[in-house]
């Protein structure tokens, strides 16, 4: 793909961006340098191999089997601030 300055024109004014004259310049060589890049690995990705992996190996997973759950003092011993049967957090949402 070409990069020139209209297309970067474009582009800026779909992203609602005002550019400087130098900045224009740059852009071009910059989006350029990576169109260019993106084509090389595409090439190299046409050109590789398929692989398969199996995700399921047997000597690293184990059934989902419920088991004895923590009581809750035990849960809550190391929090350093608790409010009854809860973890004591900061507010994140104002």
């Amino acid at each position: 793909m070409n990069v020139d300055r209209d297309l970067v024109l474009h582009i800026a004014q779909l992203a609602k961006l005002e550019l400087q004259e130098s900045e224009i310049e740059l852009f071009v060589k910059q989006l350029g340098e990576i169109l260019r890049y993106i084509e090389q690995l595409n090439e190299a990705g046409d050109a590789a191999e398929p692989f398969s992996f199996n995700f399921f190996l047997p000597s690293i997973t184990r059934p989902d089997i419920a088991g004895e759950s923590l009581t809750v003092e035990e849960a809550l011993k190391n929090a350093p601030e608790r409010y009854k049967q809860f973890f004591k957090v900061p507010k994140i949402i104002p």
